[in-house]
């Protein structure tokens, strides 16, 4: 199996430009992305189970992984919900499949964004972890139009092992992400 696009270009070209930016002694020292959480929340599944199922499949064919149903850890009577009730869906991300999924992010579904500006550089947590939220599901193009009964938002979190908000969005910047100016 080849390895990932984005892979080759982080250890050719990324890796050593943030060892010459930051300094850094070892190689072991430089950041890497570690792992990328998507995260589909479906509060509506409360009154409706069945709608559920849709977004569990959309959520594998995008990330190319089966992902796991999450289940309420408590009851909220001002919500409906009972503890256990299935309130969304989430996939981690790790390795070749992550580099795929970021590459494919960068390059296919962040361009076909409608006013498409850049990613905001604040959604930084403080450590160095990235988060970026979309609206819908429909701009990556292993979703098919006709089939989306409802539009979902979703959250993807980047974590990356680096110290410092300064040396994450230098990552980022590098691996190719479009952030905005």
């Amino acid at each position: 199996m080849a390895k990932a696009r984005l892979r080759e270009q982080y250890l050719k070209n990324v890796a050593p430009a943030l060892r010459k930016e930051f300094g850094y002694a070892n190689i072991m020292a430089v950041p890497k992305i570690e792992k990328i959480s998507i995260n589909i929340g479906m509060g509506e599944a409360t009154q409706n189970s069945k709608l559920m199922d849709p977004a569990v499949t959309e959520l594998g064919a995008i990330a190319g992984q089966k992902p796991v149903v999450t289940k309420a850890k408590k009851s909220i009577a001002a919500f409906k919900l009972r503890e256990g009730m299935p309130i969304g869906c989430m996939v981690t991300l790790r390795g070749d499949r992550m580099f795929e999924f970021l590459d494919r992010l960068i390059n296919v579904a962040l361009p076909r964004v409608r006013d498409f500006r850049g990613v905001s550089p604040k959604a930084f947590d403080g450590r160095g972890n990235y988060t970026l939220g979309l609206k819908d599901q429909l701009i990556f193009p292993e979703i098919d139009y006709n089939k989306v009964e409802k539009t979902k938002g979703m959250n993807i979190c980047i974590t990356t092992s680096a110290k410092s908000d300064k040396e994450g969005h230098a990552l980022l910047r590098l691996m190719g992400m479009p952030f905005r100016q």
